[in-house]
């Protein structure tokens, strides 16, 4: 009764009340041929520690630990274990809103403390206390073009990651906002030539990502001089902020933002993410969110309170500079703890590291025969490669060694047809590594075989196989 509290005298009272006289009836509605006819076949009864062993039993042969190659927006970094331990502390933990400052300094210097470390991060003046993610964050900043040029035009680099364009596509098309995409280059950045066309005096913002969808790292100069000429601004997006340790800040850029999830918060399916949002200072009115400020009370002591808005969920809709009414405290809790453990040489180590290995793989990968690195541009952790073979069976090869070998770009770019985006962090070895390159040697060879033999043999061979 401890986990079904409806005795069948409850069940019969229910269904009285309801005017059924049995189950049956009352789900009469379903069609019968999709019905579930009898029980569960589950063992039982069985005591909570009994059942608490069989389920640590079935997760032991479920579970099987795999290298993850997989980045295009989350990436698995190392969590040191203080990172959890304090965020589980119960004052964090259980924090809900900050709105009474004398009842909320520790949260409030928290939320202080990230905005202090993004602006340090993106070379920004002003950065708010998180948003809900990379992709709202990224929209949130178009909004708040649109609001500060008064225009109605948006260019987005098509090297954006393809679920942030659809976030931005579903916010705008009730705003009748019109949105032009720019494609890459051969270099796989943005393509200056198609910016160049696509701007006109009605654009309000652009839209770049670095390091792209496709790992390249942009080149800013040129695009912030096109983009300003035309009156438009520039909002550059960063999904890996890692990157920042080692690659310069896009300077020019009006806006930054993007996704914190690899500073301290871990992948988890998909979310809760943390996004950021950093500006200038001049646009500070119009920035959405939480934004926490210093001040002192009435003795002189040092204190922190929301400022500029009394609460960011606006009653008048429609005047509101946002209608995201919260943040990710806990996650930017998270993030702000990690960046403070690994300090400024620790995060740029660690850049380093992931820089390293991302090009000694790349570099391995390109001297396998029917193998290349399509994009010559610089790039950081994540690289794209042409598979030597078709990519979603290369991948399954690489799943038979317990290596989650990328993401297959056809998903999202048709022209990239078996091209993969491989990223490494610290969390794949070099052994790992050398076992991928060799999986991809085997599968060239493999494929250099059926290539050469005649078509009976082929044949044959394929028969045998399977």
């Amino acid at each position: 009764m401890r986990y079904l509290p409806n005795s069948p005298r409850d069940r019969e009272e229910m269904l009285r009340t309801l005017g059924h006289s049995s189950i049956e009836e009352l789900f009469a509605q379903i069609p019968e041929q999709i019905r579930f006819p009898g029980r569960l076949d589950l063992p039982g009864p069985l005591s909570e520690q009994e059942v608490l062993e069989s389920f640590k039993q079935a997760a032991g042969q479920s579970t099987r630990e795999y290298a993850s190659l997989l980045g295009a927006g989350a990436y698995l970094h190392f969590r040191p274990a203080a990172v959890d331990s304090l965020l589980s502390r119960g004052e964090f933990f259980t924090a809900y809103t900050p709105y009474q400052a004398e009842l909320a300094q520790g949260t409030l210097q928290a939320m202080f403390e990230f905005q202090t470390l993004i602006a340090q991060l993106t070379g920004m003046e002003v950065s708010n206390a998180s948003l809900y993610d990379g992709s709202t964050a990224t929209t949130e900043a178009v909004l708040m073009s649109l609001r500060l040029t008064r225009r109605n035009r948006v260019v987005v680099a098509k090297t954006l990651h393809p679920e942030y364009r659809e976030v931005m596509a579903t916010y705008l098309r009730q705003m009748g906002t019109e949105i032009a995409d720019v494609s890459y280059g051969a270099s796989g950045q943005l393509d200056i030539a198609a910016l160049e066309s696509a701007l006109s005096k009605e654009t309000a913002v652009v839209v770049v990502q670095s390091p792209n969808f496709l790992g390249t790292i942009e080149r800013f100069g040129v695009i912030a001089e096109l983009v300003h000429r035309s009156g438009a601004l520039l909002v550059v997006t960063v999904n890996e902020p890692l990157s920042l340790a080692v690659v310069n800040p896009p300077a020019d850029a009006d806006i930054i933002c993007g996704e914190a999830q690899s500073f301290g918060v871990p992948v988890a399916f998909g979310g809760p993410y943390v996004g950021f949002l950093a500006t200038r200072e001049k646009f500070v009115r119009q920035m959405p969110g939480r934004l926490v400020g210093q001040t002192v009370d009435t003795e002189g002591r040092r204190g922190f309170v929301l400022t500029l808005a009394t609460r960011e969920q606006h009653i008048r809709r429609e005047k509101a500079t946002s209608n995201i009414c919260t943040n990710q405290s806990l996650c930017a809790l998270a993030a702000t703890i990690y960046l403070c453990l690994l300090g400024k040489h620790g995060l740029k180590a660690l850049a380093e590291h992931n820089l390293t290995m991302a090009h000694y793989a790349a570099d391995q990968l390109a001297a396998v025969p029917g193998t290349s690195i399509p994009f010559a541009s610089p790039y950081f952790n994540e690289f794209v490669v042409k598979a030597p073979g078709r990519a979603d069976a290369l991948l399954s090869e690489l799943r038979q060694e317990s290596i989650l070998g990328g993401v297959n770009l056809e998903r999202f770019y048709p022209e990239l047809k078996d091209h993969l985006l491989v990223c490494v962090t610290e969390t794949v070895n070099k052994v790992t590594l050398d076992r991928m390159v060799e999986v991809y040697r085997d599968f060239s060879a493999q494929r250099q075989v059926k290539a050469a033999a005649p078509s009976g043999a082929s044949q044959a061979v394929g028969q045998e196989k399977a």
